[in-house]
């Protein structure tokens, strides 16, 4: 995987995919071993899927899941 395409500054540079990036090794990967290339995508698809996009607390969403955030919008347009 590639995480940057150039050094920052440059329009190339995408800060919340190396954020990303440097969060799923910290939380996922540094300290694991996989015995397969098959049980390492499965790993990273868990973590993403299951726990980085419904349970995790942002900080750019107030520190409220990505779940709780959208379920809180769309109760705001409910009752608007």
């Amino acid at each position: 995987m590639a995480q940057s395409m150039s050094r920052k500054g440059n329009f190339l540079y995408n800060s919340s995919a190396v954020s990303f990036f440097h969060t799923l090794k910290v939380e996922e990967l540094y300290g694991q071993t996989y015995e397969t290339r098959q049980e390492t995508i499965s790993s990273i698809f868990e973590y993403i899927e299951i726990f980085y996009n419904r349970k995790r607390r942002h900080p750019y969403l107030g520190l409220v899941s990505p779940l709780d955030f959208e379920y809180n919008q769309k109760t705001y347009e409910n009752v608007a």
